[in-house]
């Protein structure tokens, strides 16, 4: 992350999900390793926002190696005593992390924009928008950023009714008319977006603009109506998830685009290069251009997202 950071000197980063790789954790409050995780955004002073993946908040996984002869786990806890066994199973936890701490300690930090979202859309968590200020318009934004949570990990991994209610209210109120571009986040893709995949381990072509397609959508478990309000907002870009490691494509889909971020850090699976999605927004001509920046220093996938 640090390289890339250094590479491209963004004014805001977007966590996509999946920085924290949860199913190793035999822990409840992962603050720390989150912590841990946006240090080099933070060491450099750059706003960000997050949202959370499923192995953010993932339920631990037992190793088989754990298990001895006598049927009982040699358990390391982080900050535990030097027991073993039954008696040290008091100082951990393996239901799986809690994405509500780490949301809260997140949206605590002074350069942090992340919030946690009405409480009527339970069990979802982080569902805000941000407004980027304009350099030529005082009361009007250059642009709007939504922010949903997808589920995953301890949550259903889906959009549901309410959410999608809510975005299309504040959208509707935000922007009446449709004329800022809106941009929206979240982690897991929707279903939508395996209607228009590349077929697996065949080369991306035009219109779609990536470099890895090696694995198949991973979507939610079901559609509640959030891409119908999508594709029908002109006003809207595009939406970036993250989720399938595998895949870093973008597609065209009605009159927005779909699109994988790539996954930057060493949590998570897959040995595939780490590198991450950057976007740049020009105020006055709406149109988002994007490119992937590797931890080699190098760039690829460079496109221009425009209306479909």
């Amino acid at each position: 992350m640090a390289t890339v950071l250094d590479k491209e000197s963004p004014d805001f980063v977007v966590y996509l999900g999946d920085v924290v790789t949860a199913n190793n954790l035999p822990i409840r409050n992962a603050t720390k390793y989150w912590e841990q995780a946006i240090s080099p955004t933070k060491s450099r002073n750059i706003p960000w926002a997050s949202v959370f993946g499923n192995h953010d908040d993932m339920a631990f996984e037992w190793p088989d190696e754990w298990f001895g002869s006598l049927g009982l786990p040699s358990i390391q806890c982080p900050h535990s005593s030097l027991a073993t066994g039954v008696e040290q199973m008091t100082d951990c936890y393996f239901q799986g992390t809690s994405r509500v701490d780490m949301l809260k300690m997140d949206a605590q930090q002074s350069l942090s924009h992340s919030s946690f979202g009405p409480k009527s859309l339970w069990p979802s968590v982080s569902n805000y928008y941000l407004e980027i200020a304009s350099y030529k318009y005082s009361k009007s934004p250059a642009a709007l950023l939504y922010f949903l949570d997808s589920g995953g990990g301890s949550y259903p991994e889906v959009i549901s009714k309410n959410q999608a209610k809510w975005f299309q209210q504040t959208a509707a109120q935000k922007n009446p008319n449709s004329r800022i571009p809106e941009i929206v986040f979240w982690h897991i893709p929707s279903q939508a977006y395996k209607e228009i995949a590349p077929r697996v381990g065949t080369p991306i072509k035009d219109p779609c603009v990536g470099s890895i397609n090696l694995e198949r959508v991973d979507s939610q478990t079901a559609e509640w109506g959030i891409m119908d309000i999508l594709t029908n907002r002109t006003s809207v870009k595009a939406v970036f998830v993250g989720h399938n490691h595998g895949l870093d494509w973008c597609c065209p889909c009605k009159n927005l685009w779909l699109c994988f971020a790539r996954h930057t850090g060493y949590g998570g699976y897959g040995s595939w290069p780490r590198g991450a999605r950057i976007l740049e927004l020009v105020e006055g001509n709406s149109e988002l251009k994007s490119w992937i920046r590797m931890e080699d220093g190098t760039t690829h996938s460079h496109m221009t997202i425009t209306s479909a």
